[in-house]
């Protein structure tokens, strides 16, 4: 990889002790994890713009350019948390570099997004994704909009939750072009199932019941890890669990990290 030498990573960071480091989605920026700064009083947490997005500067065109480039920015030693995209990121990190992620910790993610007809594998349909592709040349403010709508259905306080998503979102520069193609590509393209069997780390896996993005039937689909595996289902939860139902959220992440 040639251009990670000269990204530059933005990381919000807050408190002290272990570090937590936290992965946002797609079309996202760290700014959407501001609800959960002081939820982790013992843990460092620390919170990335991934390539290309927010603060932080395009690197790379693949999930191994993402990854490497972020492991540079990254503490030695983490638990490495990914929310929908950031998950992927996170769970291929987590089988790159598995002597510095401790622990890993995936939101409302999947090992490979698309639906895959062939096998019955649940996901995404394969033409919404097309159809952001095609959206995001045109109108880039509206078609993160449009995702973010998507990320909220089915959550009680989904109107809500999308204005305040929205919110944090444009507080920071909109998305590069390039990156939101690269990551459409990685929801499309990848699939790190065949590789699941070797992940040794303790590994939680927070759902939303309601999730439209990451359906709820994608879970217990899920290749068995060489690791200890825990899944937490939120059962009036979306896309966003941390963000709709927070108490909850935290709740049982600090139940998990209590027990590392």
């Amino acid at each position: 990889m040639t251009q990670g030498s000269q990204a530059h990573i933005h990381i919000d960071t807050h408190g002290t002790g272990k570090n937590l480091v936290i992965l946002h989605g797609w079309g996202m920026n760290a700014a959407v994890f501001t609800p959960l700064m002081g939820a982790f009083p013992e843990y460092r947490l620390r919170c990335p713009d991934l390539p290309g997005f927010g603060h932080s500067t395009v690197s790379g065109d693949t999930l191994d350019d993402w990854v490497d480039t972020l492991m540079q920015a990254l503490p030695e030693q983490m638990v490495l948390a990914g929310w929908s995209l950031g998950g992927l990121v996170a769970t291929r990190a987590a089988l790159r570099y598995p002597h510095r992620v401790e622990a890993l910790m995936t939101i409302a993610s999947s090992p490979c997004f698309m639906a895959r007809e062939e096998e019955s594998w649940p996901g995404i349909p394969p033409q919404v994704l097309s159809q952001f592709g095609a959206e995001l040349g045109k109108d880039l403010p509206k078609t993160i909009e449009r995702f973010l709508a998507i990320q909220a259905m089915g959550s009680e306080t989904a109107r809500e939750d999308i204005k305040r998503l929205r919110d944090l979102v444009l507080s920071r520069p909109l998305p590069q072009q390039v990156a939101l193609d690269q990551g459409l590509n990685m929801l499309k393209d990848v699939d790190l199932r065949p590789e699941l069997a070797t992940l040794s780390q303790p590994w939680l896996r927070v759902w939303g019941r309601l999730d439209g993005l990451v359906p709820k039937r994608v879970m217990p689909a899920m290749p068995s890890p060489a690791g200890a595996c825990e899944d937490l289902m939120l059962a009036k939860a979306s896309h966003a669990p941390f963000f709709s139902h927070p108490t909850e959220f935290v709740t049982g992440v600090k139940d998990w990290l209590s027990r590392l």
